[in-house]
């Protein structure tokens, strides 16, 4: 008899997540922000910012960008970017 999964009907870490983070202001308009997460192969958090609306792969996104060796540091780096450096990066990929 095959046994049950301990982690019946949580989401796999592997299977990229979308959390939204608070918009910015560009050019007198409201930017929305969200942060897609995965678990890599390698045991490695890895996360992309998406940029407005479109979902992925239409999205406009940077490349993983943000990682840490458990979720915890993964969110840490998320935090330090701050709102500066998140319209820094939309700005190079306008």
């Amino acid at each position: 008899m095959p046994a049950q999964s301990v982690r019946y009907g949580l989401p796999d870490p592997a299977e990229p997540t979308l959390h939204e983070l608070p918009p910015f202001r560009f050019g007198g308009h409201e930017v929305p922000v969200r942060v897609m997460v995965r678990r890599a192969d390698d045991g490695v958090w890895r996360g992309r910012l998406l940029f407005g609306n479109d979902e992925p792969p239409n999205a406009r996104a940077t490349a993983e960008i943000l990682c840490g060796l458990s979720e915890a540091d993964l969110w840490e780096a998320v935090r330090d970017l701050g709102e500066h450096h998140i319209r820094d990066l939309y700005r190079s990929i306008l």
